[in-house]
């Protein structure tokens, strides 16, 4: 049984045992259920599993967005290429979480709950533009870490990339150990992973036997408009930067990418969807393999438009959820801290959590409230992936078509490539 399976079961176990407690009145202060059960098992090892979730953010986003700067390769090799596929990623993230949030914030999902929590936070007095822009730059990085102010940890892990890229083949022994570390953290996130199933069954038990059925309703409502950004993200947003930039079909693209578009969907990871995603931009739409063997890594690296989208919907949910008024401050951090994360953010399933727990942390919202989506995250991971990928195609055409690296006949033919398609028809069956 997998680990997806697993978690649904522990969500769906804990909604039969919290409605069961919440429906039978048992969950009353100083009753046992309250004491021993509720705020005890279950809290204890529902907050066991948000501390460790915590414990990972630090080192996580350090050792991947090293060793994803240094993945890029020599700077001096990036050129226009390179600088045009960056900013493309970075808009694209950046219109991703600005669209999420308005839409989530609109809507108002989790409205009307006032869940407290048990952690030690409090909202703090938003600081202005002109302190979060200064403060991104850290005067101790070491303390920044241990505080886990991470817009700080962001920028010194970035300019820590440059630095070793631009020292050359002195460093590579500290490149290749730094890769080595964030194997090791991926390897972690794996073995935290493991024990979710469990986690989620005493987290959603928790919540629902102090919430009842008012939760499942609103939790209902952030699938739904989670799953209408994204894919208003795929086939509005993506398909206008598409047509408005390169003046391409985007009933083409869409067509032509569905195939790879499941494969995402099935495996649930950027990175191993890469070799996919690379013969589909070449063979079937036509880019030049000098410019996608670079925009489609560099993607799987950096572009995350699906994780910044569930980083909008859920820090507005769990907002609402707790009543945190984040203000316009708030929301202007979260979408600074999703695009910088999307950087950072391994394309693997799951790390996306990891990274909402930064968000969180950096608004100041109780890490406790991720628990309340983790049952359902990993299908809605699977949409996450097949929008990321689709950006990363989209980007790679884009730029393509700018430096003149664009088949247009191959891209037009509806049968170019068409073994591809077949091929993945196969494998997804």
């Amino acid at each position: 049984m997998n680990i997806t399976v697993k978690v649904l079961l522990g969500m769906a176990l804990g909604i039969v045992v919290g409605l069961i407690i919440n429906l039978t009145g048992t969950n009353v202060s100083g009753t046992w259920v309250n004491s021993y059960l509720t705020n005890g098992v279950f809290h204890i090892v529902g907050s066991m599993f948000v501390n460790a979730l915590k414990m990972l953010v630090v080192p996580l986003v350090f050792f991947s967005l090293v060793s994803g700067v240094c993945g890029i390769g020599d700077i001096r090799l990036l050129g226009r290429i390179g600088s045009k596929a960056f900013i493309l990623y970075l808009i694209t993230t950046a219109i991703a979480i600005a669209t999420a949030l308005f839409i989530a914030s609109g809507l108002g999902i989790g409205e009307g709950m006032n869940a407290v929590s048990n952690a030690n936070f409090s909202g703090k007095e938003a600081p202005s533009l002109s302190s979060v822009i200064i403060n991104i730059v850290p005067s101790n990085p070491i303390s920044a870490m241990a505080k886990g102010e991470m817009l700080p940890v962001i920028f010194f892990s970035i300019v820590f990339g440059i630095s070793l890229l631009m020292v050359g083949k002195k460093a590579e022994s500290v490149s290749s150990f730094v890769e080595a570390l964030n194997e090791i953290m991926m390897k972690m996130v794996t073995v935290i992973m493991a024990v979710a199933p469990y986690a989620v069954f005493c987290l959603i038990a928790k919540a629902i036997a102090n919430l009842g059925l008012d939760l499942l309703e609103q939790l209902l409502g952030y699938v739904l408009v989670l799953i209408g950004v994204l894919l208003f993200h795929l086939f509005v947003t993506l398909q206008i930067v598409l047509k408005v930039m390169s003046g391409l079909s985007p009933f083409t693209f869409i067509k032509k990418m569905r195939s790879t578009q499941v494969f995402a969907f099935s495996t649930s990871s950027s990175n191993a969807t890469i070799p996919v995603t690379l013969r589909t931009v070449t063979e079937r739409l036509g880019v030049k393999n000098s410019v996608a063997s670079f925009t489609v890594p560099f993607g799987a690296t950096i572009n995350m438009d699906g994780t910044a989208i569930m980083q909008g919907v859920a820090t507005v949910f769990i907002a609402n959820i707790y009543n945190v008024d984040l203000g316009m401050m708030g929301y202007l951090t979260v979408i600074l801290m999703s695009v910088l994360a999307s950087i950072g953010t391994a394309g693997v399933p799951g790390v996306g959590l990891i990274m909402l727990s930064m968000v969180f942390t950096q608004v100041g919202l109780p890490i406790e409230g991720i628990g309340l989506i983790l049952g359902v995250d990993r299908l809605l991971d699977m949409i996450r992936t097949a929008v990321n990928i689709s950006g990363d195609a989209v980007v790679s055409v884009v730029v393509a078509k700018s430096e003149g690296q664009l088949n247009e006949s191959v891209y037009n033919d509806p049968d170019a490539g068409n073994n591809i398609d077949v091929h993945l028809e196969k494998a997804n069956a």
